[in-house]
């Protein structure tokens, strides 16, 4: 299955280079979840949303993003999660940062990065516009550095093109996902929509719950658990954009950093435990048993 599409030039520039052979896109794709997973741990670690010397991040990043068989190959989110990975951890440390201009500027370019391989990530504009606002972050000038950001690498880009005399042609062709913009259900099925559900009660019980977490007492860290929790919302809504494998990313990508905070936190494990196993059986499932059905 192609993900190629006119507005994901990054995502397209490395799929060609990979083209020669399936198993080097594999392989690549391999290289970068792992590392992927390696950066999500390292990222809720310095945040406080799991302990320093605990892997459990990593080994949710894994179990969530490969949740679907679809997940295991080479798609635009699993590029565009790199930098949406950096655009979250510049957002979580913009409120224990006195000097926020540079994080403000950096957000915006990594974000635009994402873009780039999945164009669907542009929505997180708006969650980037929230969670400014929770941690109440500098001055109106100082939230316009992000848009300043996110705009100068489409600017690079459509000035190669302007030289190149096809940038009519690539104009069109991000006015044509706007105006070709759909939400669609037709890809979903009932289990696996009751494994969504499962997992998102998983995640948000225990949140709404707070007497069952030994959690930090700090403002910061509650902090990027609320703004994890508006970017489950985000994600669900995201669910309904195009294919599948890359339309769950930010759902996944959300429910695995609230998810480690539940297996780091919480108070006896029972719950977090059998919900893990369920995931896990899941995954085995949806790989492999469907396969013989």
């Amino acid at each position: 299955m192609s993900y190629r599409c006119d507005v994901t030039p990054l995502y397209n520039l490395i799929a060609n280079i990979l083209d020669f052979s399936r198993y080097a896109m594999i392989g690549f794709a391999f290289l970068l979840m792992a590392f992927e997973a390696v950066f999500f741990n390292a990222i809720l670690a310095s945040n406080q949303l799991i302990t320093k010397v605990s892997t459990v991040g990593s080994v949710v990043f894994l179990l969530m993003m490969n949740l679907l068989p679809e997940q295991t190959t080479f798609t635009p989110f699993l590029l565009s999660s790199v930098f949406i990975l950096m655009f979250l951890h510049t957002v979580f440390s913009l409120y224990q940062t006195r000097d926020a201009e540079l994080y403000l500027l950096n957000a915006g370019i990594y974000l635009s990065l994402a873009t780039m391989c999945y164009f669907p990530a542009i929505l997180l504009v708006v969650w980037g516009v929230i969670a400014l606002s929770i941690i109440h972050k500098g001055s109106f000038r100082l939230h316009l550095l992000p848009f300043i950001g996110f705009l100068f690498p489409y600017f690079v880009y459509f000035v190669i093109h302007f030289l190149m005399g096809d940038l009519t042609t690539v104009w069109q062709a991000y006015g044509n996902w706007f105006t070709d913009f759909r939400l669609m259900a037709s890809q979903f099925s009932w289990p696996l929509v009751g494994l969504y559900g499962f997992l998102l009660l998983t995640v948000l019980m225990p949140v709404f719950m707070p007497r069952n977490y030994s959690f930090e007492k700090a403002v910061a860290p509650r902090l990027k658990v609320a703004m994890s929790i508006i970017l489950v919302f985000f994600g669900i809504f995201m669910l309904f954009i195009g294919p599948i494998a890359s339309s769950s990313g930010v759902f996944m990508l959300s429910l695995s950093i609230l998810f480690s905070l539940e297996l780091a936190y919480i108070d006896g494990l029972r719950w977090s435990s059998v919900s893990f196993i369920i995931c896990i059986l899941s995954v085995i499932a949806l790989h492999y048993i469907l396969l013989y059905i």
